[in-house]
């Protein structure tokens, strides 16, 4: 398994890590008599385990530049403050994946790309008012989620 996941994560020291989670995750469960392949079951936990840390890495780098962009060249943030943020946008995005896909794609092309309401419109085909409802539904729906809000 060390070697399969030397290859794919391209660091040994990466690879061990995920490794000992593996098999740490394997440790946790009850019950593990119930698993007929465990070859297989065991394969499967290391392959999301890294799909999550390439993920994870992802985000790393794209915080980074953004930092990098947004400060220009001032000192780059602590390992504290990279984890902090990396934490934030897997929420972010966990946040912003429950909702419909035209309302998300709707938030993130009006708050993140900057793209117009009308411009939105066109490509979904809608109107630009119907554009302005998802937007708020996305609103609403961050706000209710961040606030604790019951549905």
């Amino acid at each position: 398994m060390l070697n399969w996941l030397t290859g794919r994560a391209e660091c040994h020291a990466r690879a061990s890590d995920l490794v000992q989670e593996t098999f740490c995750r394997l440790a946790a469960q009850s019950d593990l008599a119930l698993h007929s392949h465990p070859r297989r079951y065991l394969a499967t936990v290391a392959r999301r385990l890294l799909i999550d840390d390439v993920r994870r890495q992802t985000s790393e780098r794209c915080f980074l530049e953004a930092f990098a962009l947004h400060t220009g060249n001032a000192a780059q943030p602590g390992p504290d403050r990279i984890a902090q943020a990396v934490q934030e946008l897997a929420a972010l995005a966990e946040l912003l994946g429950a909702l419909p896909e035209r309302v998300r794609r709707a938030f993130l092309m009006s708050r993140v790309d900057g793209i117009p309401y009308a411009e939105i419109g066109a490509e979904f085909g809608v109107s630009v008012s119907m554009v302005k409802q998802y937007v708020a539904r996305a609103f609403a729906h961050c706000y209710l989620v961040t606030h604790e809000c019951p549905d």
